[in-house]
């Protein structure tokens, strides 16, 4: 049996790559992992030797301690790897198989997983419906920022590339497939983007610049991005995308520079609960300004879809109301326009075969969109910190220096 090392959360603003242990076909005891978790058998899984794994913004605020994930939990949740052992009851996927594994995890028996709602499966997380790898509150399931990692519902989950040598071309852009491909695809789909679309993305971190591509991808006409960082606005216009600093003051007054009119027909909110103010209050967190600002600037009768992170629990919010969630949020706004609202894990299996169709067949360049930077599985450290100061970079982790051979 091989060794295993993970990153591992070791409090507020630390992360350390440790040895851990190698998968079995039943659920341990651990930090944050469900009591009624534990002793779960898993002869559905499978153990995938780690060839890509993504550093992704919703780590972040687990790593900044803004949420309530315990010490000692091994990070991960956008995984790419090779099958290695499967458990007695899995019969489709074979060892050797190169595959994404969507990053919610989910049964496919029960009502919401039949309906295609993956990311609210009802029997993988003992405490609500909803889990994934590596994150607080999610059942407890072992991180993917690992050289190997375990895969519940194997057959049901994993998306195979049935070709190795061309998949292994294109794996920084198939990584992408696990979480931030699909989260901000979907953020458009919901937030009703099509031919034509004038569309508003806020944040230009790696969601919102997979939301752009996918934008584009849709057939919008014009993306905006808007976010306080100079690089990360840079880079959302390496791709064509039109740009809004909120530094410089309110969304409105720019849009209407750039369209002739203030209002957007949809809306993509890719920040989450960390959100800054605008202007003079930029540097300010103001958690409920994005989704305020995006029912000022769409249109009546529009949608706005809303991928960013939103917690039940914030234990570093400034107020009392935020630690739990709730936010000052103008829902008047919102209902005298009628609009639509979309919020919640995107159910990634609903889009993850497509996306990886237009990759294959270069309809898109999503590594690209989103700066996708391999770096080693020890170098984590240093890719969270670098995330963390606003690197316009999308970090992906390289456990066995497979991605150095295909760049």
């Amino acid at each position: 049996m091989p060794g295993n090392k993970g990153v591992v959360y070791e409090g507020p603003g630390k992360v350390e790559v440790h040895e851990i242990d190698y998968p079995e076909f039943e659920l341990k005891d651990g930090p944050g992992v469900n009591p009624a978790n534990v002793g779960r058998k898993l002869p559905h899984a499978a153990i995938l030797k780690t060839v890509a794994t993504n550093i992704c913004g919703s780590d972040q605020h687990m790593v900044r301690g803004r949420t309530t994930a315990p010490p000692g939990l091994v990070l991960g949740h956008e995984i790419t790897g090779e099958v290695v052992e499967t458990g007695p009851g899995v019969e489709f996927v074979k060892t050797g198989d190169l595959v994404s594994v969507p990053f919610n995890i989910s049964c496919g028996r029960c009502r919401n997983c039949k309906e295609g709602k993956t990311g609210i499966c009802e029997n993988v997380n003992p405490d609500r419906p909803g889990s994934a790898y590596g994150y607080v509150d999610m059942g407890g399931w072992i991180g993917g920022q690992a050289e190997y990692v375990l895969v519940p519902y194997a057959d049901w989950n994993l998306l195979k590339f049935r070709d190795k040598d061309r998949a292994m071309e294109k794996i920084l852009d198939l990584a992408m497939l696990a979480d931030i491909f699909p989260t901000g695809f979907h953020g458009c789909v919901t937030a009703g983007v099509g031919p034509g679309s004038t569309v508003y993305i806020a944040g230009a971190g790696p969601v919102g610049l997979a939301a752009a591509a996918s934008a584009f991808l849709l057939g919008a006409a014009v993306v905006i991005v808007a976010d306080l960082n100079k690089e990360r606005l840079d880079q959302a216009r390496s791709f064509g995308c039109e740009t809004v600093n909120i530094a410089l003051g309110e969304p409105r007054d720019q849009i209407e520079q750039l369209l002739g009119e203030p209002e957007v027909d949809c809306a993509v909110d890719a920040v989450g609960f960390e959100a800054r103010g605008h202007g003079r209050e930029a540097e300010v967190e103001r958690p409920a300004t994005v989704l305020n600002s995006l029912m000022d600037v769409t249109r009546a009768g529009g949608a706005i879809g809303i991928p960013g992170l939103y917690v039940t629990g914030d234990p570093g919010a400034s107020d009392e109301a935020a630690k739990q969630g709730s936010l000052s949020i103008r829902i008047g706004l919102g209902w005298a326009k009628s609009h639509e609202f979309a919020t919640g894990q995107c159910p990634v299996m609903r889009y993850n075969r497509q996306l990886m169709q237009a990759i294959l067949h270069d309809r898109v360049q999503i590594a690209k969109a989103v700066n996708a930077t391999p770096i080693l599985l020890d170098e984590a450290p240093r890719g969270y910190h670098e995330f963390d100061q606003g690197a316009a970079r999308k970090y992906v982790l390289d456990p066995h220096g497979l991605l150095s051979r295909t760049s």
